[in-house]
């Protein structure tokens, strides 16, 4: 298990999300943006809604989040 931050996925908060995979963590942080339901989630939200909205440009930020989770230490 492996855990990254909301903020470490381009969210504002520090909230911890744990996952086996880094598909995991990214539907913990969707997940999370859709509830949090506050002004200081929502620039995160749209953005994530546009990712998947335009799934070409949204793709980097898949592969760097994969990337960056895939360096992390196992916890």
């Amino acid at each position: 298990m492996k855990t990254m931050t909301c903020q470490q996925l381009g969210g504002p908060c520090d909230l911890e999300l744990t996952g086996a995979t880094a598909d995991e963590v990214i539907k913990a942080q969707d997940a999370h943006l859709k509830t949090a339901g506050d002004a200081i989630h929502e620039p995160a939200l749209k953005q994530m809604r546009g990712r998947w909205k335009h799934p070409i440009s949204g793709l980097g930020w898949y592969r760097q989040a994969k990337k960056d989770f895939a360096a992390l230490p196992e916890s």
